[in-house]
């Protein structure tokens, strides 16, 4: 089964060689140094540079239609052999996003509250990046319900980083269970 793990920059080494994973998504402000692991090809590592905000504001960079389909582009486009490690700087807020957005994509006729609600299990402190969710929504033609789902889990447990976990890409129904660790 395909795994995608999501973790802060602080533990993206160990998640990568805990996990074995074979492609890698950054999204973080442009400028911050991310180490890329020598297991990741560099054709396999995805870099977003974008901030953690939801309104234009100077000296940030606001994500649009460009990166999004770029990240939807670049889920879709995983084998799936080995597991994906996606990331940003705390691990709450931008890559949940980007790790629902994920289990929204890779499966189409995922019901997005189940998505939300497994989400919300795997990680008690995601407060996924609700301008991600909307470029998302848009991109995958879901007519609100990924924004209404974020908007109903609400903002996660206070926490520092986020503790690494798996998001689970298909639904319970379709036998995947919720979280666990990696690293």
């Amino acid at each position: 089964m395909p795994t995608l793990h999501v973790a802060p920059l602080s533990k993206l080494a160990a998640t990568v060689a805990a996990c074995r994973a074979s492609h890698l998504v950054t999204l973080i402000n442009v400028g911050t140094a991310v180490e890329r692991p020598p297991s990741i090809a560099a054709e396999r590592h995805l870099f977003l540079g974008l901030s953690d905000i939801s309104q234009p504001m100077d000296g940030h960079v606001l994500a649009g239609v460009q990166e999004m389909e770029r990240l939807i582009g670049f889920m879709r486009s995983w084998d799936r052999e080995a597991p994906m490690v996606v990331h940003c700087w705390a691990g709450i807020s931008r890559s949940t996003a980007a790790a629902y957005i994920a289990a929204c994509a890779l499966a189409p006729e995922r019901d997005e509250e189940e998505a939300a609600d497994a989400l919300r299990r795997a990680a008690p402190s995601a407060t996924p990046n609700p301008r991600l969710i909307a470029l998302a929504d848009g991109a995958l033609g879901r007519g609100g319900r990924m924004i209404r789902a974020i908007a109903r889990i609400g903002r996660g447990a206070d926490a520092f980083e986020g503790t690494p976990f798996i998001m689970p890409l298909a639904s319970r129904q379709q036998g995947l269970s919720g979280a666990s660790s990696c690293g």
